[in-house]
């Protein structure tokens, strides 16, 4: 209404006859009034459909209905969404149009008197467009002092409402608009609050609109966590080069020599023998007789697949496989398997999981649901359920190492290797009560792949189980080395995937994303890759233990030479 004021003004003012200028005015008020009488037309036709389609959609994913068939009434919807689109953009699309253009002026015209530019009056825009910003006056370097930090005046303001606790510190993103201008203030606000220093911790360089409601909440910078590569790793015919997100010192070095001395041998294979996510919620009963009538309903075969349609529903690629139910006193822990396509999938579970428990309490409506997660999941934890029955992806990866290899790359003898095999991984993870702990250090590898690529970290406990099995093969000459992990859970979309820095090692390993293909294939690729590295690492510290070079590998590869002295003064 303003910007239509001071239109009309421009108008009067250079029109000096009464009659005329009078006129126009009544001529530009008819036209305000009828523009915007359009505008609330088309604003409220785009959030009508728009809100039609998506009730429609919805409608449709929840009945496992393809999004692209449509009816008359969502054809009239579509069109008249784009439409409405359409006149919206061209409307309020000049003012974005005409904004850098007036910024890029007032540089040019920086040292000019603004009297000398002409003004937009008597356009084509008046009455439409807003009028072009006033031109910055010169300010004197004298007058403006900086403020500390590095901080703007409004934005010190802000800092001292986080710390005073009158301006949460969780709501910076949603009243701001500004993600990374919130956790510059964060950042300055927690040094405030603590009286700690952060310098080291960087701010710049790292895209935080990207973390908002998916990965990470009250930001204040970003860690760095050195990136190498190990390879190629020959698996399955194809070469892989692998990133290794990690601080200890031979990791990387230590995995790329197990690559060389598979490629040497003609490369290693890998088979996914299962993929499947599972959740397992609690429910309880009056009693454990009523707790076992639903055991045996939800493992009775007949009702599997009216379940099935109602756990499906929840998403395109959830599909349940199967349900198994275990019961402790009046109290019932069941525990559902489907698969998830190339997502890691917990959310999807999660839900299809919820979907089924609201159908169940029609015919149990003495049913108590005690928490979605009843840890027989199991998430997170050691747990024999996913060292027996596995979880995500069930993986063995196998190679054979020929006899001159393993002295001339390795270092070592087959012999060696075998026996040590033995009484280490074996004998020594039994006798300390190991819980699918059978391996030299099958977390060094499954941790660095991890951050690389984006998947959840905490879940290296179970994604680690793996037990290594080495035996003389080829009348004893050469090695057979297998790495068998039935509990592998990774995803090539969601969670950590989408950063860019994880985004990129993903597209490294050729994985990235969805397969459009065949959906699934990418997770499960990328589950037979951090097999093969767990085979290639095995291999390699082994190989070290055995020849008696680990401590000195490790002295030489991971601790400093700097003066620490000197860095910290």
């Amino acid at each position: 209404m303003d910007v239509h004021r001071r239109n009309v003004n421009a108008v009067v003012r250079s029109d000096p006859s009464g009659e005329s200028s009078k006129m126009k005015i009544q001529k530009q008020d008819s036209q305000s009034q009828s523009l915007y009488l359009t505008n609330a037309v088309f604003f409220g036709l785009f959030f009508s459909v728009a809100y039609f389609l998506l009730h429609r959609w919805r409608e449709k994913i929840r009945t496992s209905t393809p999004l692209h068939v449509l009816t008359l009434s969502e054809v009239v919807a579509v069109i008249s969404l784009i439409a409405s689109v359409i006149y919206l953009m061209a409307f309020f699309g000049i003012g974005f149009i005409l904004h850098p253009f007036a910024a890029s002026r007032a540089v040019h015209y920086d040292e000019e008197d603004e009297s000398d530019i002409p003004k937009n009056v008597g356009t084509c825009l008046v009455g439409v467009a807003p009028e072009l910003p006033s031109l910055p006056q010169k300010i004197s370097k004298e007058k403006v002092a900086p403020p500390p930090a590095q901080l703007s005046l409004e934005d010190e303001d802000i800092v001292q409402a986080v710390v005073s606790g009158s301006i949460p510190s969780y709501s910076l993103e949603s009243k701001l608009g500004d993600c990374r201008r919130a956790a510059a203030i964060r950042h300055e606000a927690v040094q405030r609050v603590t009286g700690k220093s952060l310098e080291g911790l960087p701010m710049e360089g790292f895209d935080y609109d990207s973390i908002l409601g998916q990965c990470c909440e009250m930001p204040i910078g970003f860690i760095q966590i050195p990136v190498g590569v190990a390879g190629p790793l020959l698996l399955d015919g194809n070469e892989f080069t692998v990133p290794m997100a990690t601080t200890e010192g031979c990791l990387v070095a230590s995995t790329n020599r197990g690559c060389k001395a598979i490629n040497l041998s003609g490369g290693a294979s890998a088979v996914v023998l299962r993929d499947g996510m599972t959740r397992a919620p609690v429910v309880r009963f009056n009693s454990a007789k009523r707790a076992s009538q639903l055991k045996f309903f939800l493992e009775d075969p007949q009702n599997f697949d009216s379940l099935a349609v109602t756990f499906n529903k929840s998403s395109r690629f959830a599909r349940l496989q199967n349900i198994k139910a275990t019961i402790a006193g009046k109290n019932l822990y069941i525990r559902f398997t489907c698969s998830t396509g190339d997502a890691m999938g917990m959310n999807m579970v999660s839900k299809g999981v919820q979907n089924v428990l609201d159908f169940l309490q029609t015919d149990f409506p003495d049913m108590d649901v005690i928490g979605i997660s009843g840890n027989f999941c199991s998430d997170k934890k050691a747990a024999a359920v996913n060292w027996i029955e596995g979880r995500g992806k069930s993986v063995v990866c196998e190679a054979v190492i020929k006899e001159e290899v393993v002295k001339k790359v390795l270092k070592t003898s087959v012999e060696a290797l075998v026996e040590l095999n033995m009484l280490k991984n074996l004998t020594g993870s039994a006798m300390a009560g190991a819980l699918g702990g059978f391996n030299a250090h099958a977390s060094n590898i499954v941790s660095a792949i991890y951050l690389a690529t984006g998947q959840d970290p905490a879940q290296n406990v179970e994604s680690s189980h793996c037990i290594t099995m080495m035996e003389a093969v080829n009348d004893g000459k050469d090695l057979h080395i297998s790495v068998t992990m039935p509990s592998i859970e990774v995803g090539t979309v969601g969670g950590g995937t989408q950063l860019a820095s994880q985004s990129a090692c993903l597209n490294l390993l050729g994985v990235k994303g969805a397969s459009k293909e065949s959906p699934g294939s990418n997770s499960r690729q990328l589950a037979t890759i951090v097999a093969g590295s767990v085979l290639a690492g095995e291999l390699s510290l082994m190989s070290a233990i055995a020849a008696g070079q680990l401590v000195k590998s490790h002295m030489k590869y991971n601790r400093s030479s700097r003066d620490v002295t000197k860095i910290a003064s």
